[in-house]
């Protein structure tokens, strides 16, 4: 493989630290008083599900997330510092990517009628993918650092 600049396994821990970026992003952006005290974002979240075009959605959201609001919030705001922290540092990677993609594709469902969310959580997904599927923690990372993976 040929690249400019860096190596494949460089440009690939490049785009792992750019993701792991983006979710740091996406937590510090959070209301996090309105998340934990208010119950902003589930609330919002409840409204979403609520009228969702797939009944499914609404029926999961209201079985696993309605019962336990202030839980969820905190398990949502926390899992984006963990996964962005984890691929940012390389810890864990195989489980931050699958975790990153488990919930890009959750807030992917959630979002199906706001384009402007679809283009993000897509691209994040598919990050998280070809992130995952190439190794991306073989380069800069601590799991590769400590013999992890």
């Amino acid at each position: 493989m040929q690249t400019v600049w860096l190596t494949g396994a460089e440009w690939l821990a490049v785009l792992r630290i750019g993701l792991g970026l983006w979710w740091l992003e996406s937590w510090r952006h959070k209301d996090k008083k309105g998340w934990f005290e208010r119950g902003t974002g589930i609330a919002w979240a409840a409204d979403v599900a609520g009228k969702h075009k797939w009944p499914q959605v609404k029926k999961g959201f209201e079985a696993v997330v309605a019962p336990r609001p202030k839980l969820m919030a905190y398990v949502v705001v926390y899992a984006e510092l963990a996964l962005g922290l984890g691929l940012v540092v390389g810890f864990l990677t195989p489980v931050a990517l699958v975790g990153g993609l488990l919930l890009n594709l959750l807030y992917l469902v959630l979002m199906i009628h706001d384009w402007a969310e679809q283009g993000q959580n897509a691209m994040m997904a598919l990050i998280s993918l070809v992130a995952l599927l190439a190794l991306s923690w073989q380069t800069w990372s601590l799991d590769s650092a400590i013999g992890l993976f």
